[in-house]
């Protein structure tokens, strides 16, 4: 495997290697796919104890993350019901104890034994993040030599400075957007009016004192986290900047009391027409009325994507949470998010990114667009959502399967939407955008820290002759090479297809997310979630929330642009997912492309289109029509050839009856490859004349 790393792209090293004394064959000498041992049945030898220094202090620490009694040498991460979650942890703790690892690693050598022997190994990858040169306090002049992850000039620091309430006194760092920030700012700036990437979430206080609290807690919060604190200006600068404030204040604003209240605020904040000013800090908002009618207090408040995720929102929960209990004292020590914009810039080069997309991505030449659509500017106020929780015994099937196979659920879920996204498309050759977590090389404690850190980069799956199982373990090591270049930038990736410039890469999207139940709304004495909206820029959009190995399940949340079902959509992924199952299960040689399509609504409605109730009997057929015609009248010019109807008539009788002696009649289907020509014509009529019905071939 450390001489397959050495030649072969990322996603190329098989996940698991089996040794045999020799290949199985069958009788006419050919290798017996059906007799080779799975790849995952590894994960299930007996347990042998860790050696050596490294294995044991892995193994301990592989046991406190996945929360078992201990942990064998044979044993494999993800088998153990590891996920991308944990892997984190554990990367942490391991770079505690002095080895330095990639995230890659641990996905390519899932075994303990592996992955200790590719840790003791491997050379130190971790960024050494500048110091911020702004000073704590007192500064009210900011020089370029103050500034350690971007350059400016002293032209476009007095611009900023001009720009930010307070000045250089409320300035407390410069620095570059991250990847996935620079992709909304290009959308917020193209859109004139509304926005797609504003998230909303509406609260109800029991008196206005508990809203009024409850804001305390989050200005709270906010003073506490620079992302929070953070603008983005790009008006006159060479490259736009995020500028982390010293201090910035959330005021609501009130609207005036009255009845429909919960409408006035939803209206108000209608991404259709809504915006935040992102030059301001904090990039969140807040509108509170008084609901006379129910007598309660709202509360809206509108967050840009600029600065939050659906991890930094839960963290964001949890802190004003620890406040409202009046447990201050176990919030932890704030991450700073430069750490992240170092690691996404002084990481991986730039040069290594293009070189793994153009290997992954340089001979796709067409664009993958379910059902035809290819806009990817969209402002999400045409988009519909429909919600689909899993059946409890599939959640646990698929959990299972993805250990026995030692792959996370995740890559279940890719491998299930990649043939979704194929059968909306027409192609075996896919690429759909993934969410990636992007707290994988986050930098240390990333799974503490607040801001933007996801990145939506293409996933490429190929579909059609290849084993379920294979195509699994494919998926796999793609998603494995993917999470190196998590910090990539989407536009450099798209850069390297084939794909004509100016065109997208792919429509479609999917995000795997980790949501616990607990977590999923905050209800605390005297206040309740209402709900909340999240949109994106994607017309074809599949959210998958692993509501965790208890009970939680999966759900499945579908975004799709109108007049498409999101209904349909959530049941048809539901549909692959419980033949994607049954086939690993029970005949994982099984090739993809001969997957059934199990979604009843859609075989039923296309059931019902086969069938035409409908008659003409009074219609005559168009061979009869040609037959009446005066024979010696021009029927058909091509070229320099002419033919009358008569001269027409009696080449196709002449086919028809050879058609007839070959078994053609009513219900049988002949196809007829043939140039656009004379014969195409004569062709065409023969087969009518002889009961059948033609199926045109093309000749290329």
């Amino acid at each position: 495997r450390e001489r397959l790393s050495a030649v072969l792209p990322d996603y190329m090293v098989p996940g698991a290697i089996v040794v045999l004394d020799a290949l199985p064959l069958n009788p006419n000498g050919k290798v017996d796919r059906k007799a080779l041992p799975e790849p995952g049945q590894l994960a299930s030898a007996g347990y042998e104890a860790p050696q050596g220094e490294i294995e044991t202090t892995l193994a301990q620490i592989w046991a406190e993350v996945l929360k078992l009694p201990r942990v064998g040498r044979h044993d494999n991460f993800f088998t153990l019901g590891g996920h991308s979650l944990l892997a984190i942890q554990l990367l942490e703790r391991v770079r505690r104890h002095g080895w330095p690892v990639a995230v890659r690693t641990l996905f390519q050598h899932p075994v303990l034994q592996d992955f200790a022997r590719a840790v003791g190994g491997e050379a130190s990858t971790e960024v050494v993040v500048p110091p911020n040169g702004i000073p704590s306090s007192g500064c009210t002049r900011i020089e370029p030599s103050m500034l350690t992850l971007v350059s400016l000039e002293e032209e476009a620091i007095r611009s900023i400075e001009a720009a930010i309430p307070g000045g250089a006194a409320n300035i407390q760092d410069i620095y570059p957007l991250a990847p996935l920030q620079q992709g909304i700012l290009f959308h917020h700036l193209l859109q004139a009016e509304g926005d797609a990437y504003i998230t909303t979430c509406l609260l109800a206080f029991d008196s206005r004192a508990r809203l009024a609290g409850f804001m305390d807690h989050l200005n709270a919060v906010i003073a506490r986290h620079d992302i929070l604190r953070t603008a983005v200006l790009w008006e006159g600068l060479p490259e736009p900047v995020q500028v982390v404030c010293r201090t910035a204040t959330l005021v609501p604003q009130w609207l005036e009391p009255g009845d429909q209240a919960e409408a006035r605020l939803l209206d108000a904040v209608d991404p259709a027409h809504y915006r935040l000013d992102v030059r301001r800090a904090p990039l969140l908002g807040a509108l509170a009325v008084h609901d006379t009618e129910a007598d309660r207090w709202l509360l809206q408040l509108p967050s840009h994507h600029l600065v939050m995720d659906h991890t930094t929102l839960e963290l964001l929960v949890e802190e004003i949470g620890l406040l409202t209990a009046g447990r201050a004292d176990e919030l932890p020590v704030p991450v700073p998010f430069r750490r992240y914009v170092a690691q996404a810039r002084l990481g991986v080069s730039e040069a290594q990114h293009e070189a793994f997309f153009r290997q992954m991505l340089g001979e796709v030449e067409t664009p993958t667009a379910p059902y035809g659509l290819l806009d990817v500017r969209g402002d999400g106020t045409r988009v519909g959502e429909a919600r689909l929780p899993l059946p409890p015994a599939l959640s646990a099937k698929l959990r299972q399967l993805a250990q026995r196979h030692g792959v996370s659920a995740a890559t279940l879920f890719h491998l299930a939407w990649a043939l979704v996204v194929g059968r909306s498309a027409g192609q075996d050759d896919v690429v759909f955008g993934t969410v990636l977590f992007g707290r994988m090389q986050g930098g240390e404690d990333a799974q503490r820290a607040l801001g933007l850190f996801i990145n939506t980069l293409p996933l490429r799956v190929e579909l059609g002759s290849v084993a379920v199982a294979q195509a699994l373990r494919d998926t796999h090591a793609r998603l494995a090479g993917l999470l190196t270049h998590e910090h990539a930038s989407l536009a450099l990736a798209q850069r390297c297809s084939s794909v004509p410039s100016g065109t997208p890469l792919f429509s479609a999207l999917l995000n795997y997310r980790y949501s616990a139940p607990a977590q999923s709304q905050a209800q605390w004495e005297g206040m309740t979630t209402l709900g909340g909206d999240e949109r994106n820029n994607y017309p074809f959009t599949m959210n998958v929330d692993d509501l965790g190995a208890g009970d939680g399940g999966f759900a499945l949340v579908a975004q799709v642009v109108q007049p498409l079902d999101p209904q349909q959509l959530c049941e048809a992924l539901h549909g692959t997912l419980a033949a994607l199952a049954s086939a690993l299960e029970k005949h994982p040689q099984q090739l993809l492309c001969e997957l059934e399509n199990p979604n009843s609504t859609e075989l039923a409605q296309l059931e019902q289109w086969g069938v035409n109730a409908r008659r003409y009997d009074n219609v005559e057929p168009v061979h009869r029509m040609v037959e009446r015609q005066d024979p010696e009248a021009v029927a058909l010019v091509f070229a320099d050839e002419t033919l009358t109807y008569g001269e027409l008539n009696a080449r196709a009788n002449r086919l028809a009856h050879r058609l007839i002696a070959e078994g053609v009649g009513p219900d049988v289907r002949v196809g007829i490859a043939v140039p656009r020509s004379v014969e195409m014509l004569v062709g065409l009529l023969a087969i009518l004349k002889a009961g059948g019905a033609y199926v045109p071939l093309d000749p290329e």
